[in-house]
């Protein structure tokens, strides 16, 4: 008697989401699998007509509801614990192996699916994480799967409804891909010429509340039990009640047997709303240098009382004609704390320090610390660059930022979530451009120069590892690019035959606003890349070439954002803890321990022991699991500072120490 043959599966084993997709069809019957074959035959950039119309065919015979169902489970296990595929990478970190090829074929063509379903929060969300799943790098190698990647944001755009355009915001200001970047900006672009709106607006008007009934505040009913949301300090929390009012440790047994479902809406709602968050962040804080202005009606509806915009909207400082006000204590507030009641006409912009006399920006500063206000990011401690001797001498160009030797990796992820436009430079590259920031409100396009390092390493894709900066410029926004040899690294502008270049626009002719934000940007990108603020990086790198450069960027000389850290430090320190322990000596905030004296360096975050200083290599976890001490940080976002604050906590009470590598380079230091 024949025995009957299993059918072979439908996508190769090893990955987890596939191996899932595998034992569901065994279950599922034969129209699910001819629904996932068909699925594998999405082998072209996006899906034809004859495709679309076959899918819908299969899906109308499992159920749409069905498949989204199943469809956004699967999703769920994609980038989740290796299996025995992903496992087999020889070298690849836990979770960043590259997909199976065919299998990604097979993804793409679900998700392609997923857009002729009804919409649904679910399936937007799902499309989401996997847009960046499917984007992230593997070492070496690039991003994992960016026809994935691209497949989601297809998919994104065809929603019905502000889920899927929610997403497709958020990813605007996450991704860093500029293939992928450059489909969702395109995908934006369309959504607003469809509706006769601005980019700005449909940015602004698609943003998700996620069932907030006010500024950062949901509450739901599950039973006897309440769950409030709260958004605080830019953070998401969720928090349990009984009946009589008293907080729980935990979710109630009864809510996850009687409200699974709920639950799960629920902490989906707090997952994206951290998210948003940060997506937002990014997103105010790149508006600086665009100067937006609002009516005053608009503004508040899109922020002041936006249910999750308004949470980081309220810790801002903006100006309303002109004058500046804050939010504090129920209502906008001037900085002598007077309430302004605005007409509906009003126009508002974001405050910025550049245009403001030193005495307001100080006033603004002590107004957050008497409020208690944490900026999302740093606004009235923001740093203002201006022109230099060296820069009025040579006119068209800056060298403040020259010379510094990046991990280009980390460079290019920079300056792209900033808004720069970056290529990463391949050793098989006949030329390399610039690192560009378009600015349309102002006609201007700025250039950072980069070259490769001469080091020459390459990682596995070709792509350099380290890279050289140079100069910075301004161009016309319509100028042609400037492009240099590799090898070289010396720029030229490439110009049609017949064409002249088009000059650079003379610093002393850029708006103070714009320069200052550029090399803001230049210098965070700078100093976070940089080899020099590896504590790693003590010999200097390959053939300790770089020795010198790591040794005088770590101790060298501030830079603006530095001497904005030194000042607030000083400020800070009699709240510190061990303020009696510390004081901010020129470039240095030196410590007094039980074992010996430290100096921190206020750039890198490096640390010394006086007086033969000798290196400390405290590492960033070690730092942090110090704390802030009493220290009241008025805002969020610079890593450096809180790490020094960490390493002078630890290193004031150094006798307490207990990494034991640490301990032992102090105390056989002190012998």
């Amino acid at each position: 008697m024949a025995q009957d043959v299993a059918p072979a599966p439908v996508l190769n084993p090893g990955e987890r989401w596939a191996d899932q997709v595998n034992a569901d069809l065994d279950a599922l019957g034969p129209t699910w699998r001819e629904l996932v074959t068909h699925a594998g035959t999405a082998t072209a950039p996006r899906p034809s007509g004859r495709w679309q119309r076959w899918g819908r065919e299969l899906l109308a015979e499992v159920g749409p509801d069905a498949y989204r169902v199943r469809a956004v489970g699967w999703l769920g296990l994609v980038g989740g614990p290796l299996g025995e595929w992903e496992a087999a990478a020889e070298g690849e970190p836990t979770g960043y192996a590259r997909f199976e090829a065919e299998n990604a074929t097979v993804l793409r063509g679900l998700v392609w699916l997923l857009a002729l379903v009804p919409a649904h929060h679910e399936t937007a969300r799902a499309l989401g994480d996997l847009v960046e799943i499917a984007l992230r790098p593997v070492a070496g190698r690039g991003p994992r799967s960016p026809k994935v990647a691209n497949a989601g944001v297809y998919a994104l755009s065809r929603l019905n409804g502000d889920a899927g355009l929610g997403q497709l915001v958020r990813l605007a200001s996450r991704i860093t891909y500029r293939g992928t970047l450059k489909q969702i900006h395109a995908a934006l672009d369309a959504r607003a010429g469809a509706l006769g709106l601005s980019r700005a607006d449909v940015e602004e008007r698609s943003i998700p509340v996620y069932g907030l009934t006010e500024v950062g505040r949901r509450v739901e009913r599950l039973g006897d039990f309440t769950a409030e949301l709260l958004v605080s300090g830019g953070q998401p929390s969720l928090t349990w009640r009984n009946a009589a009012g008293a907080t729980m440790a935990s979710v109630p047994v009864a809510v996850r047997r009687e409200h699974a479902e709920q639950l799960a809406e629920l902490r989906g709602a707090v997952r994206d709303i951290g998210k948003m968050l940060t997506a937002q962040r990014y997103r105010l804080d790149r508006l600086f240098v665009s100067a937006p202005a609002w009516r005053f009606a608009v503004w508040r509806e899109r922020y002041l009382d936006h249910p999750l915009v308004g949470t980081l909207a309220r810790r801002l400082i903006w100006t309303i004609d002109g004058q500046s006000v804050g939010y504090a204590d129920g209502e906008l507030r001037t900085v002598e704390d007077a309430p302004v009641h605005p007409d509906d006409d009003a126009t508002v912009g974001l405050w910025h320090p550049v245009n403001r006399p030193a005495h307001e920006v100080l006033a603004w500063r002590g107004w957050l610390e008497r409020h208690g206000i944490r900026q999302p990011f740093k606004q009235a401690h923001r740093e203002v660059y201006r022109m230099t001797a060296d820069e009025e001498a040579t006119s068209i160009y800056s060298n403040r930022f020259a010379g510094h030797v990046l991990r280009q990796h980390q460079f290019h992820a920079l300056v792209t979530q900033r808004g720069w436009r970056d290529r990463l430079r391949m050793a098989r590259d006949d030329t390399v451009a610039p690192a560009t920031r378009e600015l349309p409100d102002w006609e201007l396009r700025a250039e950072f120069w980069i070259a490769p390092a001469d080091d020459g390493e390459t990682l596995a894709s070709g792509a350099y590892q380290h890279v050289v900066t140079d100069q910075v410029r301004f161009y016309p926004l319509t100028a042609p690019e400037s492009l240099a040899d590799p090898d070289t690294g010396r720029y030229e502008q490439w110009v049609a035959d017949g064409e002249d270049p088009v000059a650079p626009v003379p610093l002393d002719r850029i708006a103070p606003l714009v320069f200052s934000e550029i090399l803001r940007d230049v210098d965070i990108a700078v100093g976070v890349s940089s080899v020099g603020s590896d504590p790693t990086w003590r010999d200097g790198g390959p053939q300790r070439r770089y020795r010198d450069y790591w040794r005088d960027y770590r101790f060298g000389d501030l830079s603006a954002a530095a001497r904005t850290r030194r000042d607030l430090l000083a400020h800070l320190l009699p709240r510190l803890g061990v303020g009696d322990r510390c004081r901010v000596q020129d470039r240095f905030l030196v410590v007094h321990g039980d074992l010996h004296d430290y100096k921190i360096h206020l750039g890198s975050g490096g640390a010394v022991m006086s007086p033969d200083n000798t290196y400390l290599s405290i590492t960033p976890e070690q730092a942090a699991s110090a704390g802030e001490g009493d220290a009241f940080v008025p805002f969020d976002g610079d890593d450096t500072l809180k790490g020094i604050i960490g390493t002078a906590l630890l290193l004031a009470h150094d006798t307490e120490v207990t990494d034991p590598r640490l301990r032992r380079d102090l105390e056989q230091a002190a012998l």
